[in-house]
């Protein structure tokens, strides 16, 4: 199994690449973000996912070993296929699919193409609870260890557990206050801000 390849980008489409490595070229299907960080000539390395049918082989490339776990995590839902967790991916960012899956935001899901209001209620629904622990496992993914800084909202979440909240009411609590607040909001004002709406629902 083919889980990293590094070389050179030799062309770019739509929705694909090939990239050179050692004078082979591997066509490569990528989202829509991966995509935009590469071009030809640039030398790339990517995480990559193989799928093996009974008629092909296909490669599916991402920028980050975070981005990979969400394509996994999205084809678990029934109805969602590699073409379809490629959309999401191209359409939201690990965040607001993290954000989208907290609260429940069935529209947010349902902007990605070949997702309609069933399917993207089943992804919300099946997925939801589980949007905290791909949050501190992007942290982690990305290099960071669990006990050094992982960003405001992962350190809020963390701090909501703590206070005894649950995985899934403390992710729906910060998701609700980096909506308020915005994505630059510091650590301390998404814990206040998320406390805020934790004690107005349970009023």
């Amino acid at each position: 199994m083919i889980g990293k390849l590094a070389g050179i980008v030799d062309s770019v489409s739509e929705d694909a690449l090939i990239l050179d490595v050692n004078g082979v070229g591997y066509l490569v299907q990528c989202s829509v973000a991966t995509l935009a960080r590469l071009a030809p000539g640039a030398p790339a390395s990517l995480m990559i996912e193989m799928k093996v049918s009974d008629d092909a082989i296909r490669l599916y490339g991402f920028a980050s070993a975070e981005e990979r776990e969400w394509f996994r995590l999205l084809q678990s839902v029934q109805g969602v296929g590699a073409k379809v967790a490629l959309a999401l991916l191209s359409t939201l960012s690990s965040a607001d699919l993290q954000r989208a899956l907290a609260l429940g935001d069935k529209a947010m899901i349902g902007r990605a193409p070949g997702v309609g209001p069933k399917l993207a209620l089943r992804i919300t629904t099946e997925l939801k609870d589980k949007a905290p622990a791909m949050m501190a496992a992007g942290a982690m993914l990305r290099g960071e260890m669990m006990h050094a800084p992982r960003g405001p909202a992962a350190d809020a979440l963390a701090a909501l557990t703590k206070l005894g909240y649950s995985d899934g009411q403390a992710a729906e609590a910060v998701a609700r206050a980096t909506n308020d607040l915005g994505d630059n909001a510091e650590t301390g004002a998404l814990i206040r801000e998320a406390l805020r709406g934790l004690a107005q629902g349970t009023r």
